[in-house]
């Protein structure tokens, strides 16, 4: 029986009797490091989210984790700060995968801030972070020329660099570890369950759901409900009868994936044609260009033609390219909404681009339910301390309230990783595309995982060797993956457990060797089924 069917059968199996403590709905970030942090502190705790995890907006951020230096410009000097520390706590507590990485920035004349005190906002940014980070600079025309020659400066009187971070891998493989830590803690958690109903009977939650994948009904009982839906929190609190005095609004948000622009390790940052922060971001072979900023009225929303025009538009004004970026330049593209929290009779009134992304977790005492609104991925482990705090002030005792829920395994493990590696021959073995050491990509994405994996391939050669043509993904990635990383769908794997969607075209993922076999890795025979689902898409 597969990991999720044994998850199904736990969760169907609960009662009023014997009800979860907490059911956590929606398996985003907000949902990922609540499970996370509930269950290594010893509740019994379900999970359900209605597609994959991180299957929504988790997946369709800018990959950063960033202290939101644009909070500066509106003098939340407070919220800056929050998340400056929360971004140096990322950086100590997953050192392999939250990374600092420069942003430089250039500056237009006749901005509506002068470039002195953008500089000086830079400074005091590091200074509201500690100085975690390495130290601002200031840039003339010829330094910024001679650090990055792509950029266009001929309306530019300087710039500045500074630090953030960045995820080595994508967004969504970052909230996947979160999932997979509340799982190997007892977690009862399922992806593709989707809640149909709740009601609260004799101080229990009696919750209705439905398996997507096979319309099979399900019933989940749980002493609370953690609302934890991202945009949709506020469609679900309708569904269950919960008011609350918060709500979302929402902005939409899009990137293009296009060929690496420059090979540097930085960000390039630029203000765009609406005064916004605007970011090529480097991811693997690609660069990432965005964002937009645009109001929308509902979650579920698509890319544009004008979208993309701004996009493409901004990036070409503001690079000196052998020609033009336009869409056929375009090897994938990310698009999202950001939820934003509001007061309840708020949010038409308020100037859109003030909006920040400061979170909300909200408690209703009576019903036993905790709703999240809003937040950003930096913040996250704010946001399972919370909800930790919320559920104990409904009453329920935590077992192991100091215990630790979130960082890499023990350096000890890592160590073992190493002479493990050096026994087998395996020191200097080294990714077949990235050339990215094995035991530093492995350790990354699978932490103590990647001990039997280096077992396995010294077992068997073929183990790391890589299966699909294009893609750095290994023979033991994919037998680990289709074992314990919950894939129900093909996409699930190319776009959420691996960024390979993102960087490979999609015809030319469609004719790579080797995606056949990997499918019949991970489906066994379903493998055709779902391979043709994904391509009819």
């Amino acid at each position: 029986m597969s990991p999720r069917s044994k998850n199904l059968s736990r969760l169907a199996s609960s009662s009023r009797a014997e009800p979860f403590d907490v059911l956590v709905v929606g398996g985003g970030i907000n949902g990922a490091v609540s499970a996370a942090c509930l269950a290594g502190r010893g509740l019994k705790v379900a999970l359900v989210d209605r597609g994959d995890f991180a299957g929504f907006t988790s997946q369709e951020s800018s990959n950063l984790a960033w202290g939101g230096i644009k909070y500066m410009e509106s003098l939340e000097l407070g919220l800056v700060r929050k998340l400056c520390v929360s971004r140096n706590h990322l950086i100590r507590s997953y050192p392999s995968t939250v990374r600092e990485i420069r942003f430089l920035a250039v500056h237009p004349r006749g901005f509506r801030h002068g470039l002195w005190k953008l500089v000086l906002g830079a400074f005091l940014y590091w200074l509201l972070g500690s100085f975690f980070t390495k130290r601002p600079r200031h840039h003339g025309v010829a330094s910024l020329a001679a650090t990055e020659p792509v950029l266009d400066l001929s309306a530019s009187d300087g710039g500045f660099e500074y630090s953030d971070a960045y995820l080595h891998d994508n967004d969504a493989r970052f909230v996947w570890g979160f999932i997979r830590r509340a799982l190997d803690q007892g977690c009862a958690g399922a992806n593709y369950v989707e809640v149909t109903g709740a009601t609260r009977e004799g101080g229990v939650w009696r919750v209705s759901a439905r398996d997507v994948e096979t319309s099979e009904a399900l019933t989940i009982h749980a002493r609370v409900l953690v609302n934890a839906c991202g945009p949709f929190v506020d469609a679900l609190n309708e569904k269950l009868g919960t008011k609350t005095r918060f709500r979302h609004v929402f902005s939409k948000g899009i990137h293009l994936l296009v060929p690496r622009i420059t090979p540097h390790e930085r960000v390039l940052t630029f203000f765009a044609d609406d005064g916004r922060p605007f970011f090529v971001i480097p991811m693997g072979a690609r660069s990432c260009i965005g964002t937009t900023d645009t109001p929308v009225d509902q979650p579920i929303t698509t890319p544009t033609d004008d979208d993309r025009r701004f996009v493409l538009d901004n990036v070409n004004k503001r690079l000196t390219l052998e020609r033009p970026l336009d869409m056929s330049d375009v090897v994938a593209e990310r698009c999202g909404v950001r939820p934003l929290a509001v007061a309840v009779g708020s949010g038409e009134s308020t100037d859109w681009m003030q909006l920040s992304r400061k979170h909300v977790v909200e408690v209703d005492a009576e019903r036993k339910q905790v709703s999240i609104f809003g937040g950003k991925l930096t913040d996250c482990l704010n946001v399972g301390e919370e909800v930790a705090q919320a559920i104990t002030d409904l009453g329920v005792a935590i077992p192991r309230p100091t215990a630790t829920w979130y960082g890499e395994p023990a350096p000890a493990l890592h160590d073992e990783l190493l002479q493990k590696a050096a026994q087998y021959g395996l020191a200097e073995a080294k990714s077949p595309k990235t050339g990215e050491l094995l035991t530093t990509r492995l350790w990354r994405r699978y932490g103590a995982e990647a001990l039997r994996m280096v077992d396995d391939i010294h077992a068997d050669p073929r183990m790391g060797e890589a299966v699909i043509d294009g893609a750095d993904y290994l023979r033991c990635e994919l037998e680990l993956a289709a074992e314990r990383e919950m894939i129900v769908e093909l996409d699930d794997f190319l776009r959420r457990r691996s960024k390979i969607a993102l960087v490979m075209p999609r015809e030319e993922l469609e004719l790579a060797e080797g995606l056949k076999e990997a499918c019949h890795i991970l489906f066994g025979d379903r493998a055709e089924q779902k391979l043709n689902r994904y391509f009819s898409r």
